[in-house]
């Protein structure tokens, strides 16, 4: 049975996009802690280490901005995680998902704050009175919005979006690892009755 050619094409991407050891050597500022992020174990694939770089991935891809590839490398070594996957996993966040990441975890933020349009016109809103005209006030109604009514909800919203992330993503890897091996086994007994 022939690969379906989005997975081809999946797997070619992965290829070309996934780190490798000697990726991680060029890097200057890592030097000092190289030897530990290209540890062998860090770098197979296992059915432990792959289900736990996706997790890491995942919580690394939505909760940190920028570098993502590096913090997934350095996160794996406590996690013992399989570096390659975890870097990999950061790409879905990306300039086409992260806007929708940022306004479904505002969303669940907001609800899990319970914020809604009609409490936005309290403590706030009297801040906003007090505030000068013309740019200086712009500017200071801006940050003030985005400090006290985005902020919050959007950081709770984050953190639970990367943990349910998480947790579904090491579990959707944990099986996806056992169904892949399951059927490895199966082509063996069937080559081996043949």
């Amino acid at each position: 049975m022939d690969k379906a050619p989005w997975l081809e094409r999946f797997g070619t991407w992965c290829a070309r996009k996934m780190p490798t050891r000697e990726t991680f050597e060029r890097i200057g500022w890592l030097r000092p802690i190289a030897h530990r992020i290209l540890r062998p174990d860090l770098w197979r694939f296992s059915r432990r280490s792959v289900p736990r770089g996706v997790a890491l991935g995942v919580i690394v891809g939505v909760l940190v901005p920028v570098a993502q590839t590096v913090f997934a490398a350095l996160f794996a070594l406590p996690a013992r995680a399989n570096v390659p996957v975890a870097a990999v996993t950061t790409f879905i966040t990306n300039p086409l998902t992260t806007p929708a990441i940022w306004v479904f975890a505002h969303w669940v933020g907001a609800r899990l704050l319970r914020i809604d349009q009609a409490a936005t016109g309290g403590a706030i809103g009297e801040h906003f009175a007090g505030q000068p005209e013309g740019w200086a006030g712009r500017l200071s109604d801006w940050v003030s919005w985005l400090v006290y009514d985005v902020g919050p909800a959007l950081g709770l919203g984050l953190v639970v979006v990367a943990t349910v992330g998480a947790a579904i993503g090491y579990l959707l890897a944990a099986w996806g690892w056992r169904w892949w091996i399951g059927r490895k086994w199966r082509r063996r007994r069937a080559a081996r009755a043949a």
